[in-house]
């Protein structure tokens, strides 16, 4: 993958898939000679983390704890965060600026602007909650819009998500779908036990994991489930193993049967494309961003009908044949996701937006969006 890139400024926070996605597209990038600088917002990240961000040589992780733009009272940091990366963007001068958020693409960048769309609250209320959306986050929604109009592309891992930013905001910077990977030599199936697995923030509504606590009760295996925001037993038959690491994740991965994600919103996915390369078959709620991604490779269940997803689970369990089918059928589409595909697809758009920027004046300099 040749590029005349040089450089990349992208922003991370080190609390859910956006970290392992930006890890896996730093080191993809490596090997065309792209640098990446991860500005680290939010809560930081744990020592572990900060291992894996070393061990990546072309990457340069720097960290603050502004809060996100999806937290309570965030915006005074917000702001904060957006003169901290345009002084970053002066000391770098990147070819391009990422950011895996929204409100910051209005800060006023001299570098074109990209914004990665991995989830948003308006989508997520809309799968969630459903009806309109508290006043308390008009707010939110008129930042994200305003960073969303002043972004120069939008790249979304689904069609389903990106469909959602043009029914939520008014978008007028052109758009990609490029799904997410994750390298298959990080997660490999092993000797299969009787168990099922679920990982993720486990707070998080969206994950919907009291859907499998209940559906638990008529489950002849024990279900585990890693993450946040769990503690100890979370229901009849399934049991909080609370936050592992990266290698634990993967080990549990690699010896269950079945991994359940009874899925409300997931935009994409990370840990049901980890848990398929580790040869798991998935029970998925049946979403249309799920269903894009892994069609008949998965089986599908009404999210909200706790009754048929312990059925359907306890059908697989029983069906060993059907088991085994949907695992193979889940491995085998999972190998399609890899990182380097997906870095070779934002190498693309990097280099979309490069061409796209014409100079005005003659002098090289750049009309930007300034809030």
């Amino acid at each position: 993958m040749k590029t005349n890139l040089r450089s990349i400024l992208m922003t991370a926070d080190a609390t859910g898939g956006v970290w392992a996605y930006s890890l896996e597209l730093a080191r993809s990038l490596g090997p065309s000679g792209v640098s990446v600088t991860l500005a680290l917002m939010g809560p930081p990240a744990s020592a572990s983390q900060r291992r894996d961000a070393a061990g990546i040589p072309n990457l340069d992780l720097v960290e603050t704890a502004f809060r996100l733009e999806w937290m309570e009272e965030p915006w005074e940091d917000v702001s904060r965060a957006g003169d901290w990366l345009l002084g970053l963007e002066e000391d770098l001068s990147p070819d391009v600026v990422h950011l895996n958020g929204y409100a910051q693409a209005s800060a006023g960048f001299k570098a074109p602007v990209l914004i990665a769309a991995h989830s948003c609250v308006l989508s997520w209320w809309e799968a969630v909650k459903g009806g309109e959306l508290p006043a308390q986050w008009e707010r939110y929604r008129e930042e994200v819009s305003k960073g969303i109009q002043c972004a120069d592309m939008i790249v979304a891992p689904t069609n389903a998500m990106l469909r959602s930013i043009y029914r939520n905001y008014y978008v007028r910077s052109s758009c990609r779908v490029i799904c997410n990977g994750r390298s298959p030599s990080l997660f490999s199936p092993g000797p299969k036990e009787p168990f099922v697995f679920t990982a993720g923030r486990l707070w998080d509504e969206a994950k919907n994991i009291r859907a499998l606590s209940k559906a638990s009760a008529v489950i002849p295996w024990p279900v585990y489930a890693a993450g946040e925001g769990g503690s100890g037993r979370e229901g009849e038959g399934i049991e909080s193993l609370g936050r592992l690491s990266e290698g634990e994740v993967a080990d549990h991965m690699s010896r269950a049967s079945i991994f359940a994600l009874p899925a409300l919103y997931e935009p994409f996915g990370l840990s049901i494309l980890e848990a398929a390369l580790s040869g798991c078959a998935l029970v998925l709620g049946d979403i249309p961003s799920l269903r894009e991604i892994w069609g008949d490779a998965a089986v599908f269940v009404e999210a909200q009908n706790a009754c048929a997803l312990g059925d359907t689970i306890g059908a697989l369990i029983r069906d060993r044949d059907a088991l085994a089918e949907f695992s193979a059928r889940a491995f085998l589409r999972a190998r399609n996701f890899t990182p380097e595909a997906a870095a070779a697809g934002y190498v693309s758009a990097y280099e979309r937006l490069l061409m796209d920027r014409a100079p005005v004046n003659g002098k090289g300099a750049y009309t930007r969006c300034v809030s």
